[in-house]
């Protein structure tokens, strides 16, 4: 049976590029680790920089990334608040500094940032990768010979991520992790927890965890488990009790993408908006 991953699911990365500085916000949990990375990205000295999720409403946090300043923009890779909380006041502290996000709700004065360009001299790509949550995206960025994929909740530095019904899709997610493992040898540095030095063998070792829980599932059921609350019980048994109302919504996808219906008209995922 497969384990509950804890470690992180690649070797650490050595260092960060010289154009690249992580900023932890103080929101340590069980669910974001050691805190949200906000990610500061400038090509060189006097360029403007990147931002990379926000993070929460916390002063100390937002005035520490406003430091950076000049800003060209603010990028979001999903929409839990404890990437985008901060997200107006930022904007705000930066003179109007547009926020781009794929749900209109988290953009700020600009148009989600769809196509590869350059920008102050970084090149973005943004990658489509739904499945922790259906706006979920993924930056691949370069800055001369070197590149970086920012993974935000996708991958995470330590652990496995939750994928929660209805929001998050399983499917959907899978996809994501395929597309994520053409990034052989890439730093993923992901929204919470550590930077990885390869962003493929993360995503690797990713699918064939979930690969490995889905088997684990189909057994469960076949042995009697009818709803979700059973089937956590008998596959997440090596998961902190406390944390089985995650585990929960993540079974919930996992019957929905085996077809196994519940019987249950599924309530919304309050509670996991903060992950």
């Amino acid at each position: 049976m497969s384990g509950h991953v804890t470690a992180p699911a690649a070797a650490l990365a050595d260092e960060l590029p010289n154009w690249v500085t992580l900023l932890r916000a103080p929101n340590p949990g069980p669910m974001t680790l050691d805190g949200t990375n906000t990610w500061v990205l400038r090509a060189a000295p006097g360029e403007p920089a990147v931002v990379i999720d926000p993070g929460p409403a916390d002063e100390g946090h937002l005035a520490a990334i406003a430091a950076y300043a000049p800003v060209g923009f603010v990028l979001i890779t999903h929409g839990h608040p404890d990437h985008t909380e901060g997200a107006p006041r930022l904007s705000g502290l930066l003179g109007g500094v547009p926020v781009l996000a794929v749900d209109p709700v988290h953009t700020i004065g600009g148009e989600p940032l769809t196509e590869p360009g350059e920008h102050f001299g970084l090149e973005i790509r943004p990658l489509d990768t739904p499945g922790h949550t259906a706006d979920s995206v993924c930056f691949l960025v370069e800055c001369g010979d070197e590149r970086v994929v920012l993974t935000g909740d996708t991958i995470l530095g330590r652990g496995t991520t939750v994928v929660a019904h209805p929001d998050g899709h399983l499917g959907d997610y899978l996809t994501s992790l395929g597309r994520l493992s053409a990034y052989r040898g890439i730093p993923a540095l992901p929204g919470h927890g550590p930077a990885l030095a390869d962003c493929a063998a993360a995503a690797d070792l990713y699918l064939a965890h979930r690969r490995a829980r889905l088997d684990q599932v189909r057994a469960a059921v076949a042995a009697g488990a009818h709803t979700p609350g059973e089937v956590v019980a008998a596959v997440y048994a090596d998961v902190d009790r406390s944390l089985w109302w995650a585990a929960e919504w993540s079974v919930r996808a996992q019957l929905e993408y085996l077809g196994v219906d519940t019987g249950e008209s599924g309530p919304g995922v309050s509670g996991l908006e903060h992950m």
